[in-house]
Parts: structure tokens; C-alpha cells; sequence
């Protein structure tokens, strides 16, 4: 379980493929860091909805604008201090060249300063969420002169566990952040995201995301908890 107070010293940036993904995946830890004096930027790479139209250029503007406001409104309820939002297309990053997507975590890194990033984890089902981890680590090279000092990875409920650990590298949780205090504000962040949400037992329901947090949190003798793999970490 993780209780360092230097969160409260530093920027930390959360690092996102799709709208609903920061939530997801440490909504409850970044609501529980800024309570606590955090300050914390979200950056979500993709506009989250195109794929579900024939062709990008067919889908409802007013609808991927209104997908965006959700992100706007979801960051504010955890905590964030900024969200940005690109507009990589959805399901679709390995159309981008990604040495775009690293660019565009870099000039965030550059101007956010950030000790601590959290991204997606690197093995999961979405391919977003893998080439958003490969460009995560690319960005954050632990060079000389970086801020960065600790890169943490996690799983995103309905993408993670559905890949049934079959892709490398498997999701191995060493690091748990302590939510109970905080569980109920992920989850009604997530109901921000009404077109993302699914009846139970679907992962993304509010029933299974309260199950998996007080399963996690059992791992580590407290009620609820969010878990994180340290990719790497300056100590």
C-alpha cells in the first residue's frame, strides 16, 4: 500500500488513450492525492468515439464534443487541475506514426514538469492503450535533467482482464494506492460517462468496479484499493 507524501511536493500527470480510461483505471487514486494536496494534469490522447461510425469523417460532431465536455467534467470531479484532450482517432492509433504520440506526451511532460506519471498498462487487449504505453516509456526516458521520477502503469476494467494475461507483459500489481475514502467519487466520475457505462456484470458497471476495488483492497488489508504496476522508479 502506498502512503508516500511526496505526491504532495509535485505534479503528477495521468496519461490516457480514451475518455472514461483515467477514471477507470486510478480515478480513485488521483481523487485521493489532490484531497490530499496533489496536483494533477490528465492528458486522454484519443477523442474516444469515431470507431463506432463506418468512417471517421461520418461521425456526430456535436456527440464527440459532448464526449469531450464529459472528460472536462469527470477530471474536475477527481481533482484534476487540467484536462487536455487530443484527438487521435479512436482505435485506430497504430495509423499514427508513433513517434507523434511520444511528441505529444514529451511537449505535455515539458510543460507539466511531472514527477510521478500513471499510464495504461502495456499488455492489455486495446491496442490504444499498448502503443499509449510504448510511447509512455519512450517519452519518459530517465535521462539526466528529466523531472520524471516514477512511471506507474494500470489496468482499465473490461480491457485488462479480457485479455487473460495471453499478451506480454502481463499485468503484475506491486504497488496498491488505499481508495476507500474515494471509491464512490471514481465511480460517479465514471457515470459522467453515461454512453461508456453497462449494467452489471459488465467490468465497466458500478457494481464490478466497486467489487474489483474491495478485491484489490483485500490483497492489501483495506477496504478498497486501486492497483498499479511500477514500470520504473528513482528513489
Amino acid at each position: 500500500m502506498f502512503t508516500d507524501r511526496s505526491f504532495m511536493q509535485s505534479p503528477i500527470l495521468v496519461i490516457a488513450a480514451h475518455p472514461d480510461d483515467e477514471v477507470l483505471g486510478c480515478g480513485g487514486t488521483i481523487a485521493r492525492l489532490t484531497a490530499e494536496g496533489a496536483e494533477a494534469t490528465v492528458l486522454i490522447l484519443g477523442e474516444g468515439i469515431t470507431s463506432r461510425y463506418g468512417q471517421r469523417a461520418d461521425a456526430d460532431l456535436e456527440l464527440v464534443a459532448a464526449h469531450r465536455e464529459r472528460a472536462q467534467r469527470a477530471g474536475a470531479l477527481i481533482g484534476a487541475k487540467r484536462v487536455i484532450l487530443i484527438d487521435f482517432p479512436d482505435q485506430k492509433f497504430e495509423t499514427t506514426p508513433l513517434l507523434d504520440i511520444t511528441k505529444t506526451i514529451e511537449k505535455t511532460i515539458s510543460e507539466v514538469c511531472p514527477d510521478t506519471i500513471f499510464t495504461q498498462h502495456g499488455g492489455d487487449l486495446n491496442l490504444d492503450h499498448v502503443l499509449t504505453f510504448r510511447a509512455t516509456l519512450t517519452a519518459t526516458r530517465p535521462m539526466k535533467g528529466r523531472t520524471v521520477k516514477a512511471v506507474y502503469a494500470y489496468p482499465v476494467a473490461s480491457s485488462s482482464e479480457w485479455s487473460f494475461g495471453r499478451f506480454a507483459p502481463r499485468f503484475e500489481p506491486n504497488t496498491y494506492f488505499d481508495i476507500a475514502t474515494t471509491l464512490e467519487r471514481k465511480i460517479a466520475a465514471m457515470q459522467i460517462y453515461e454512453s461508456e457505462t453497462r449494467a452489471f456484470p459488465h467490468p465497466r458497471s458500478p457494481e464490478a468496479l466497486r467489487a474489483a476495488a474491495q478485491y484489490w483492497g483485500s490483497h492489501v488489508g483495506v477496504m478498497a484499493a486501486e492497483p498499479f504496476q511500477c514500470i520504473w522508479r528513482i528513489a
